[in-house]
């Protein structure tokens, strides 16, 4: 038997699966004494940091009393659903995290269901037992509930329990007796997860996800299902449709720590990164050369939302970003489909416009903002849903909706969700919230998240999956407020939005330049209204009391990325540059808007 273990940890999002892979790092001493390792060691891209999320896996491994511990860092949100589903192929077992006082949210149950359909063995972490009001014993019955639910094997339902909080960096089979490092989990890692099994015969081996290297461009990396791979060995690789290309292994790596280290055989059950293969995509089988057998498929489920990316034709185009040219976005959106295995592009009528499907706005969201940053000016449209013909009929993505809210404001985020053709399936308390359960279409879902917070002083806790597709629930209503749109080009005045106040509430501050066409705030009424906040005031040499009112103007209402894309309805437009973001008009001018009404 080899000594190794390749486990994935799979949580919902903020249970502390990253923190947790840091205090293994340091029990396992990868570091040097004196070297400087930080938190969140693996969250090692802006965005990742700072919205405290894991967007892509990683792989680190630990040597723990002779053996070795490969462990893969799973995204936690449904939105990187595809990430989960494929890097779980290279795992034996599971950790699942669960917060203690949270417990199995709906994320925990999508990657849940995933884990054990491919029959990997489970070890459940209750992790977060120092909070106030923690319940350990419930989450545990609620997480065995869960697996019952999901027609877990018996062996699967007889899983290990293990207590602790990963930030105070302690683990114990008991929560009520707190210890002073995470062994008890290692111990359970290594005796419960099987070791990884040796098959032998032919090499196979599957694509499972990529990294990106200046000097030698696109590796490999999976887990070897079968035989034997090696340095300089000639291989056959076998595309997704069968399609055979022949090839060569250059160099081989296997992950040691943080980092890799060059190997020149590595057997089947261990993970490795393959140099020297061109045009592998994942999913992808490296196989032997004379006798090529592929490997399943990797399935992973379909996109449910589109918007339609396009080149920044705004008045103020160029001024910020490197890339503004219809080529250059081409070029980037093929590139992120290549290792985005749940993203698609579709190229529309327009040669400067694509079509871009996701699974939610927080998968689009991160690709938008990764584009950002990288120098790219791009405009973006609505998120529309996917729709579906069934047996004849039209059918659309239902999700099903949790939210957690104080009880007095319960009756409110029903009556909102109701109104966006939600159905509450289930109400009960849970501590001092009320836990409420719907099943709503992902159309509804758009522009909730705003209301519901606003609704509950910013005290609901949301979260949501793909459940399925089912018949169209008919029209849900929109945003019920117009939009005070730009009627001149230039820069805003705190005279002008002074005097414009009791016409809405705006986004924009004093002293911005603006151009015609741009959303400048919300309107009060449900109509669109053209105004001029370009406008000085008169210079006159009157002087009198009165005449000089000081200005006292509301601060201006500023978007997250993802709110602006909840916000704009079918005629608008995010305009998203590396260092602005505008909403605006499709059609700039006034007359444009008329003739090209969208009914």
């Amino acid at each position: 038997m080899q000594k190794i273990r390749n486990i994935a940890i799979i949580a919902h999002v903020d249970h502390g699966k990253t923190t947790l892979v840091d205090k293994i790092l340091h029990s396992c001493s990868i570091f040097r004494d004196n070297e400087q390792s930080g938190d969140l060691i693996l969250d090692n891209n802006d965005l990742e940091r700072e919205r405290g999320i894991t967007i892509v896996s990683k792989n680190v491994s630990v040597q723990y009393k002779d053996v070795k511990i490969n462990i893969i860092d799973t995204p936690g949100h449904a939105d990187f659903g595809g990430e989960v589903e494929r890097v779980l192929k290279m795992a034996d077992g599971v950790l699942l995290l669960c917060d203690a006082f949270e417990g199995a949210m709906p994320q925990t149950r999508f990657v849940t269901q995933k884990a054990l359909a491919l029959g990997l063995k489970p070890i459940v972490v209750v992790n977060k037992v120092d909070k106030e009001n923690c319940r350990p014993e419930e989450v545990y019955e609620q997480i065995f509930e869960l697996f019952f639910n999901l027609e877990a094997t018996e062996e699967q339902l007889d899983f290990p329990v293990i207590y602790g909080s990963s930030k105070q960096g302690w683990m114990s089979t008991d929560w009520k007796v707190p210890t002073t490092d995470i062994f008890a989990l290692l111990d359970a890692v290594v005796e419960k997860i099987p070791a990884a099994p040796t098959n032998d015969g032919t090499l196979q081996m599957q694509i499972t996800s990529l990294d990106y290297s200046s000097f030698v461009g696109r590796i490999a990396i999976g887990r070897v299902h079968r035989g034997v791979i090696k340095e300089n060995q000639p291989v056959t690789l076998i595309k997704r449709d069968g399609k055979m290309v022949k090839s060569r292994v250059k160099e081989l790596y296997t992950f040691e720590g943080l980092g890799k280290i060059r190997a020149t055989e590595v057997k089947s059950g261990d993970i490795c990164a393959v140099v020297g293969i061109d045009g592998f995509d994942i999913g992808d089988t490296i196989a032997d050369f004379e006798a090529p057998e592929q490997l399943p498929v990797i399935k992973i489920d379909e996109p449910t939302m589109n918007m339609l990316f396009t080149i920044n034709n705004s008045p103020f185009f160029g001024k910020e970003g490197k890339f503004v040219t219809s080529q250059r976005l081409k070029e980037r959106l093929y590139k992120e489909i290549e290792k985005n295995l749940a993203l698609k592009v579709v190229e529309t009528e327009s040669p400067d416009s694509y079509l871009v499907y996701g699974r939610g706005i927080l998968h689009l969201s991160v690709l938008i903002e990764t584009m950002r940053r990288e120098g790219y000016e791009i405009q973006v449209g609505q998120p529309q849903v996917i729709i579906k013909e069934i047996d004849g009929k039209k059918c659309e993505p239902i999700e099903t909706l949790i939210v957690d809210v104080p009880g007095e404001v319960a009756g409110k985020v029903i009556e909102l969700v109701t109104q966006r053709k939600g159905e509450l399936l289930i109400m009960e308390p849970k501590g001092d919230l009320q836990h409420l359960e719907f099943d709503i279409p992902a159309r509804g879902i758009i522009g909730l998240r705003n209301n519901v917070l606003t609704a509950t002083g910013g005290e609901a806790i949301m979260a949501h999956r793909f459940k399925a597709y089912e018949p169209w629930k008919g029209v849900i209503p929109g945003r019920l407020n117009g939009v005070l749109v730009s009627m001149e080009k230039g820069s805003t005045t705190a005279y002008s939005i002074d005097k414009l106040q009791d016409r809405g509430r705006f986004f924009v501050d004093p002293g911005v330049d603006i151009y015609e066409g741009q959303i400048l705030g919300e309107h009060i009424r449900d109509n669109d209204l053209v105004i001029n906040i370009v406008k000085g005031k008169a210079l006159t040499n009157m002087r009198a009391s009165g005449t000089d009112d000081s200005q006292r103007i509301a601060p201006a209402i500023k978007f997250s990325l993802e709110e602006a894309m909840e916000y704009i309805q079918a005629d608008e437009y995010i305009e998203v540059t590396p260092l602005s973001m505008r909403l605006r008009k499709i059609h700039l001018t006034e007359a444009a808007r008329k003739l090209n009404k969208i009914v």
